[in-house]
């Protein structure tokens, strides 16, 4: 299709979650495209900033993909709370005339996961281990729908907008370029307020964490919604620090099997057969290995251990460790009933977003954000992957002279992968394995 090309040609991935190509993601046949405007992780803004500045555009890509793909349902799912980003949607939808619903849900950690917001908005499970599609369903993040509005009109995916959150000046949404390095986003957040400091990329909850010089050689990409800086002695940093061994001598020595990581986990509360409780019993005692595979089904959003153990445990990083065994073996989560049952406690154990940023020791920290901030660094390095799939195969060498959204690297169509675009005007100085370091041409000497 016409419009898939487009899309493609424009470098489009997920912006909210795992990259994935959103050429890919939009099959033929679907019930619901399920718009995620729930922004997940506690202290970013981005998405919301992005609804109440690019409403028109965003509905107009809606009302494209509904009729291209004669999609019956559109559902823009997002929280109650946000009343200034709901009501300018639907002054677009309603100037649009477009059928499209406004479906909320409350402020609650993780409404934006994707399996999570599905059963909000449709009372439906996604099988244990399975995919959307499995229901007829697409879900896209709602910046995601911004730059498929944009690659209508031939724009290639080049900017991200970026929520730099935390001990900063000024906590701040970023424009800013793809491949721009992370001292040049925080620096345009006013710089740091601590001394010492560590980076999370993306939210609090599931972000990997950098120490300050590790950060030094970061750089934004397409799904980089986010930048939380803490100071190096934040608990919240100390807790990550844990090695794998004391992680486990501590499963074995302190769980006190309180099932509170099973009770309170957002899948198993869906109907999946995950307990994390067995896992960490498993692993402690080396029996009952039929548990394990349960770990499959972890989406890693952490709040059995950030929130639900009393015992301050690792029950997701275990769950981590042994998915990288399965894997190892080739094991993949096999097909499992939902168990309704589990269900009918879920109203009752859904955690507050407010309660989680207070356990996490970030109630400082601004929680909406309205100033922008536009970066135009002098030197980028464009990352060559960006999500899930493979990375894009350099087209340019260094001393090339690039155009802002020149393609720069690419993939085919049919590979799980995305085209890669200049996003500025300059020099290329470096090409590997990893990256291209573009430098601008005015500032080439």
């Amino acid at each position: 299709m016409d419009l898939l090309n487009r899309i493609f040609n424009a470098g489009v991935v997920g912006a909210g979650g795992a990259g994935f190509p959103t050429h890919k993601k939009l099959p033929d046949g679907l019930r619901l495209l399920l718009i995620n405007a729930a922004e997940c992780e506690p202290l970013l803004c981005s998405d919301r900033f992005v609804m109440r500045n690019f409403a028109a555009e965003i509905v107009e890509a809606l009302v494209t993909l509904k009729d291209e793909f004669k999609i019956p349902r559109v559902v823009i799912g997002t929280k109650k709370k946000y009343v200034r980003e709901i009501k300018a949607l639907k002054e677009e939808i309603a100037s649009q005339g477009a059928e499209i619903e406004i479906h909320t849900v409350s402020s609650f950690y993780p409404a934006g996961d994707e399996q999570i917001l599905i059963y909000e908005v449709t009372g439906e499970t996604v099988p244990p281990g399975g995919i959307p599609p499995m229901l007829h369903i697409a879900v896209i993040n709602v910046t995601t729908a911004l730059n498929i509005c944009r690659a209508m009109k031939g724009i290639a995916t080049t900017r991200h907008y970026v929520t730099v959150n935390g001990a900063v000046r000024q906590p701040v949404i970023v424009d800013s370029p793809v491949g721009a390095k992370i001292p040049d986003v925080i620096k345009a957040a006013g710089g740091v307020t601590v001394g010492r400091y560590s980076v999370i990329m993306g939210g609090p909850m599931m972000g990997p964490q950098f120490s300050m010089d590790e950060s030094e050689s970061l750089v934004i990409g397409k799904t980089d919604g986010g930048i939380i800086v803490l100071p190096e002695t934040h608990p919240l940093i100390q807790f990550s620090k844990k090695s794998h061994k004391h992680m486990m001598l501590q499963a074995k020595s302190a769980c006190i099997q309180c099932t509170y990581c099973t009770e309170m986990c957002p899948r198993y509360l869906i109907g999946h057969r995950i307990r994390p409780n067995r896992i960490m019993r498993s692993l402690a005692t080396g029996t009952c290995e039929t548990d394990l595979p349960d770990a499959l089904l972890c989406c890693e959003c952490g709040v059995c251990e950030l929130f639900a153990c009393p015992m301050m445990l690792s029950p997701r990083k275990m769950n981590i460790y042994v998915k990288g065994l399965l894997h190892e073996r080739g094991i993949k989560a096999a097909g499992q009933p939902v168990h309704s049952a589990q269900t009918e406690q879920r109203e009752y154990r859904r955690i507050s977003q407010s309660r989680i940023i207070h356990r996490l020791g970030l109630s400082e920290f601004p929680t909406e954000l309205d100033q922008v901030v536009s970066l135009d660094p002098d030197e980028i390095r464009v990352p060559l992957k960006h999500g899930v799939g493979k990375p894009s195969v350099p087209a340019v060498k260094s001393g090339d002279v690039v155009e802002e959204g020149q393609v720069i690297a690419g993939v085919e169509f049919s590979d799980v992968g995305c085209l890669v675009h200049a996003p500025i005007t300059g020099v290329v100085k470096a090409v590997d394995d990893s990256g291209i370091t573009i430098k601008r041409r005015e500032d080439i000497s």
